[in-house]
């Protein structure tokens, strides 16, 4: 569980309600149900309209990674790279064929696959990173449907003020009306401001940062299998991959 992700939420919305009670205005002033409707069944409709709908699906699925973040072990990699350096070194890459099963991703088997078969170096590069590219991008398709989430809400935001000033437009004979109608049009524009930078944009952003890990990770894979192709020296393996951790 990614603690600081809760924190963070909860300090912004004790920030925002805290400011509320110090300037002496009521709390329930603001929540509105039908300014929430309007921002977030907003918001949701114009993500889903531009999204192709693996990629809106994958995005909701990374969204727990805010909470709980995706597993990414640079040091028992490199550890485990280490083991499979040694082992060609002692026994040669066919050694390699009987711990494939071991790897923890299909990534990790087909490098693993293709140093077995013989693959030259460069050749072996050129083909993972062909699968890292593809990798990366459909990660960050499925990261920017938050990242447009945080663009969309606020103009669904002011949308939703311009909608409870109508109202109260045509109720202006009716003075008990007006309150309410005001209500929805000022808190409407704060829950579409307030998602957009307190909820989706860092979400957003965080789930980018992981991705960036994940990425490393495999490119981590890539150096390693690459330096057992060419022969190098465990060690230097090792302290390469090294580099990437900081």
């Amino acid at each position: 569980m990614d603690k600081i992700s809760i924190l963070g939420l909860l300090m912004g919305l004790v920030a925002i309600i805290g400011g509320q009670v110090l300037e002496g205005g009521d709390i329930s002033s603001l929540f509105q149900p039908t300014a929430l409707l309007i921002v977030l069944g907003g918001t949701l409709g114009a993500v889903m309209l531009q999204s192709p709908y693996a990629t809106f699906v994958r995005g909701v699925r990374m969204l727990r990674w805010v909470w709980v973040p995706p597993p990414v072990d640079h040091l028992q990699l490199i550890r485990q790279i280490s083991g499979w350096s040694q082992l060609s070194r002692r026994e040669g890459l066919l050694a390699l064929e009987n711990i494939m099963g071991q790897a923890r991703d299909d990534f990790a088997r087909k490098g693993l696959q293709l140093l077995v078969d013989g693959a030259e170096p460069d050749r072996l590069r050129e083909v993972l990173e062909v699968d890292i590219n593809t990798y990366e991008r459909e990660l960050r398709m499925g990261a920017r449907i938050w990242e447009s989430a945080g663009g969309y809400s606020p103009t669904i935001g002011i949308l939703g003020a311009v909608l409870g000033l109508i109202h109260v437009m045509e109720n202006l004979s009716d003075p008990s009306k007006l309150g309410a109608g005001i209500a929805v049009a000022f808190v409407a524009t704060i829950y579409g401001v307030g998602l957009a930078n307190l909820v989706f944009l860092p979400m957003s952003n965080k789930i980018k940062a992981y991705i960036g890990r994940l990425v490393v990770r495999r490119e981590m894979i890539v150096d390693g299998l690459v330096g057992i192709a060419n022969g190098d020296n465990p060690r230097i393996i090792e302290s390469r991959l090294q580099g990437y951790i900081f």
